[in-house]
């Protein structure tokens, strides 16, 4: 089963997803309120089977640091993550 599934169709940001074990990531450009001279920012979700829920905010720019959230700050496959993120941020699967 995929994160995007029925919840996130192709046009609301959906870069594309993919996993680790039994935890589906799928990464999103913010389109809602994005002002047009701000750096675009992305999401992160996870769905382990609980339902999609965001682990991480990240802005596109050579300064910007991933915000985390509960569990997964410090967590051992935050740079995997986020590698394959910004892996599909270059080469979104939605297009």
């Amino acid at each position: 089963m995929k994160a995007e599934a029925a919840a996130h169709p192709d046009d609301d940001g959906w870069l594309g997803d993919f996993h680790r074990g039994p935890a589906v990531f799928a990464v999103f450009c913010e389109m809602d309120g994005a002002h047009p001279l701000s750096p675009p920012e992305y999401r992160i979700e996870c769905n382990d089977g609980a339902g999609p829920r965001v682990v991480c905010r990240f802005v596109d720019e050579p300064e910007g640091v991933p915000e985390w959230f509960g569990a997964w700050r410090g967590d051992d496959w935050c740079e995997w993550i986020l590698k394959r993120a910004l892996a599909l941020v270059e080469r979104p699967r939605n297009r």
